[in-house]
């Protein structure tokens, strides 16, 4: 039968008596649960999600922005031009700019308004602030906007109490221009010695130097340690202490009035001396006369000189001997033999014990008067002539910290005016001319026999040198060191010994030896950093020749084994300085003393890369460039590093 229409309806639709009935089927239906469940949780897991992945998005922009900071602030501080000017240099800013760029990408994860301003501080530092807007992912679809992030930087020099020996080369190569390889020839002038505190002898002393060019290299380094200077000064804050101390060098250092200075007992009061003495020669027959009859009295009165002490004006004096016999009631022999002054040029010891305290002392070697002042240069303590050394046990000239007890230990201070050549021989002798009867040579030859090393053409040759007095560290202004390296003895003269330089800066900076009181820590404080600077401008160039730290090697042999050489070259001797060197170098580093080594102008040579310390090995070709070497150092001296 066809239901009607309102069946339908009521069976679709049950009245009341049917609801609970739906209502229990519905609750025992769970079919489509876990969609409808995971419809109301996406939310929720959505903005999780979105969360994290947008966090750690901002983590990592945030680091690299920070990174970027660094770089931009250390950048601008290390290329930093000007620290008076009260604003970042236009050098600085670009750099800090330029490192922050390449650093971090416009664009990276999608930043967008990247800015980074870099700014000086009161200090002298560079700080910085870098800010970048993020656009959120997927929290963006829940109405998060972009974030921004803001990092701020500061980097400063880092620089601990410190001591800086300066050890440079002045030697006569100086005078040239950097790009004048194979010397310059200029002139050589003569100048008087400027007096200098706690040098008494020194001022007023005769010197010479080579006539320097417009743009020397000697004038590159004067800026250049001025701006080491500058470049350190602008790095340290109030605590901090610096010290400065100088060795220039030559073939030999000027350091006899430092170390008398601690104890006059350090220098020897006698020396030997390749130099000349008086002796009588026979001028002539001698004549014979006897007497008889004559008491041994009056025959030994009879015996004498005429003149009674001395020579006359001509030179020449008469000898008279006598001998006496019984026989005959007593013989008398007379023998008069004239006898004219001459010259024996030979070793001879002479009294150093006021010469060496600056005192105006008679000249021994001369005869017409002369006075001679010690001007501070010495010769060296007792050493091995050997190309190799035991660093554990070093000879009295390589120990930095042997304390002088006796003359092998002792140093010798160097006296030019008495010191004569007299070619190959053990001794010579010489009764010089009419025209110059004290003997003295006066050839334009600085190596002929009987010349004088204190002869001013010797000098200006660089057979003999004596360059400015060591400074001992010190705490000294900028206007105390331009003082130093622009006074008119800061000239270039002489030859080239690295390891009479490299001796004395380790000596003079040693924590350990008669200098430790100008190294030791202050008050309270941790002991100083301590760093040698060491400069040359040319290769170990020593002379057999030469009257410097060592004596003249020809005869005295105390560097090298060597019979005389005529043309003054012999390899042992270099083979055996550049030993000298490398020892100087290791008792140095043995010493905890960091070395900066630069060849200015000058290719680096093996012994000058070994005695540098590790990554500390410079090359400068021009003036530019040496001042650059010195600004390198003086940063990596100070320590740059980030500080916020």
């Amino acid at each position: 039968m066809r239901k009607t229409v309102l069946e339908r309806f009521q069976r679709c639709f049950p009245g009341p008596r049917d609801g609970a009935s739906l209502l229990a089927r519905l609750r025992r239906n769970r079919a489509g649960n876990v969609l409808a469940m995971m419809a109301i949780a996406l939310i929720p897991l959505l903005f999780i999600a979105g969360s994290a992945v947008d966090t750690a998005r901002l983590y990592l922009v945030k680091n690299r922005l920070q990174q970027a900071c660094d770089a931009g602030a250390l950048a601008g501080r290390r290329f930093m031009v000007s620290t008076s000017a009260t604003t970042l240099d236009a050098t600085a800013t670009t750099q800090a700019n330029a490192f922050f760029s390449n650093n971090f990408k416009l664009g990276l994860f999608g930043t967008t308004s990247v800015s980074f301003t870099p700014s000086k501080t009161s200090e002298n530092q560079v700080a910085g602030i870098a800010t970048a807007r993020v656009p959120m992912t997927l929290t963006g679809m829940m109405g998060f906007g972009d974030q921004a992030l803001t990092v701020t930087c500061e980097a400063r020099y880092d620089v601990a109490d410190t001591d800086i020996m300066f050890v440079l080369d002045t030697t006569g190569s100086m005078a040239c221009l950097s790009s004048e390889t194979s010397g310059c020839n200029q002139g050589v002038n003569p100048y008087v010695r400027p007096d200098v505190a706690g040098a008494p002898g020194y001022g007023g002393t005769p010197g010479y130097y080579t006539v320097e060019k417009t743009g020397s290299k000697l004038s590159g380094l004067r800026q250049a340690v001025l701006s080491f200077y500058d470049t350190l000064a602008a790095a340290v804050d109030p605590t901090t202490h610096l010290r400065y101390g100088f060795v220039t060098y030559t073939s030999t250092v000027n350091a006899g009035y430092a170390v008398t200075a601690l104890n006059p007992g350090y220098l020897v009061d006698s020396w030997t001396y390749n130099s000349r003495r008086i002796v009588d020669t026979n001028n002539g027959k001698a004549t014979t006369n006897t007497i008889t009859s004559t008491a041994e009295a009056t025959c030994n009165a009879k015996a004498g000189r005429s003149p009674a002490a001395g020579y006359g004006s001509d030179g020449t004096a008469t000898v008279t001997t006598v001998t006496w016999s019984s026989n005959s009631n007593g013989t008398c022999t007379v023998k008069s033999q004239p006898v004219k002054r001459t010259w024996s040029y030979e070793p001879v010891r002479y009294d150093t014990s006021q010469f060496k305290l600056g005192v105006a002392v008679s000249d021994p070697s001369k005869i017409d008067g002369s006075t001679s002042k010690w001007q501070g240069c010495i010769e060296e303590r007792k050493t091995d002539a050997v190309s190799s050394f035991n660093y554990s046990s070093l000879p009295a000239d390589l120990d930095p910290d042997r304390v002088p007890i006796d003359d092998d230990t002792r140093w010798r201070p160097m006296w030019p005016d008495v010191v004569y050549y007299r070619g190959n021989k053990s001794s010579a002798t010489n009764w010089g001319n009419s025209a110059n009867p004290p003997g003295d040579s006066t050839s334009t030859n600085a190596l002929t026999q009987y010349t004088a090393l204190a002869l001013a053409d010797t000098m200006s040759k660089g057979y003999v040198s004596c360059g400015k007095p060591v400074q001992r560290l010190a705490v000294m202004t900028k206007a105390e060191v331009n003082s130093y390296i622009t006074a008119s003895d800061f000239v270039p003269q002489g030859g080239t010994y690295h390891d009479t330089g490299m001796i004395w800066g380790t000596r003079l900076l040693s924590p350990t030896g008669l200098f430790a009181g100008d190294t030791a820590a202050w008050p309270g404080r941790n002991p100083p950093k301590r760093y040698i600077v060491f400069m040359t401008d040319g290769d170990m160039a020593p002379n057999m020749c030469l009257y410097g730290m060592y004596g003249i090697e020809n005869y005295d042999h105390r560097v090298t084994s060597a019979s005389y050489q005529s043309d003054c070259s012999n390899s042992s001797q270099l083979d055996n300085h550049n030993a000298r060197f490398l020892a100087a170098c290791a008792a140095a580093k043995a010493r905890n003393i960091s070395i900066f080594v630069v060849g200015f102008g000058q290719t680096l040579t093996s012994q000058l890369t070994q005695c540098a310390s590790p990554g500390q090995a410079f090359y400068a070709a021009d003036n530019t460039s040496l001042t650059a070497a010195f600004q390198t150092i003086a940063k990596r001296v100070a320590l740059l590093r980030i500080s916020r």
